[in-house]
């Protein structure tokens, strides 16, 4: 390449090895440099974000589904900032600190609101709990062998729990690959920006644009989200 310096072919050199490589991060149920290659050859818009934004997703698995589903409900409706303190205060009220079945079971709806859940929300959390207790709420293991609208379909049964709720399940603990929340404001925030117009961006028609991205939907979304921070790089 005309003005091309030995070190900038050699990055390149060093770029392509490590794209090559397989990666797979952990709790992942697929290879992550597959999925970003396949989004940059399907939609070049990603290019910029994920060059500037590199950090992949890395799943951090609660110690249950249970658990996991609790810290979603919590989060539901709320910035991250007051979700966050009313979920710190909810595992303060449970020994050590975990919002087992029977911690929840065991704390009155005074002891909930005093921590500054709403009564729907502890609506949840108690349907929640009894179908924990009761075995209606599989595993990680158990989830594993389902697919993503079995997941949806058995987890949505619980009062409160939608289909956002259980999507976040499916990306943030068990890495599905193609999982793309069509409700969430924040991905289709992040597609409007990605595609350089103004106006809001309805599920519909993220629908329609995301097609292409099959079968890695969640990396799609995960830079949905990223490319709303500031780059890191």
């Amino acid at each position: 390449m005309v003005g091309a310096t030995p070190v900038s072919r050699s990055a390149r050199r060093v770029r392509r090895t490590e794209e090559k490589k397989s990666v797979r991060m952990p709790d992942l149920e697929f290879d992550w440099r597959t999925a970003t290659r396949h989004l940059r050859e399907v939609d070049r818009r990603f290019s910029r974000v994920i060059e500037s934004r590199p950090e992949p997703l890395v799943p951090r698995r609660l110690r249950s589904p249970h658990e996991a589903l609790v810290r979603s409900i919590i989060y539901q409706q709320l910035s991250g900032k007051a979700a966050g303190t009313i979920h710190r205060r909810l595992l303060e009220l449970c020994p050590a600190r975990r919002p087992t079945p029977a911690a929840l079971r065991s704390l009155d709806d005074e002891a909930l609101r005093g921590a500054g859940i709403s009564r729907g929300k502890i609506r949840a959390l108690r349907d929640l709990s009894e179908r924990s207790l009761a075995g209606d709420v599989p595993g990680y293991a158990a989830l594993k062998r389902l697919s993503d609208e079995e997941i949806i379909e058995l987890l949505t049964r619980i009062h409160g729990v939608g289909r956002w709720t259980v999507e976040m399940l499916l990306i943030f603990q068990l890495g599905r690959p193609d999982v793309l929340p069509l409700g969430d404001l924040g991905v289709r925030k992040g597609f409007a920006r990605l595609r350089g117009r103004g106006g809001d961006v309805t599920p519909a028609q993220l629908a329609r644009a995301s097609a292409k991205w099959r079968p890695y939907r969640t990396v799609a979304s995960w830079y949905c989200y990223r490319i709303l921070d500031p780059p890191t790089t």
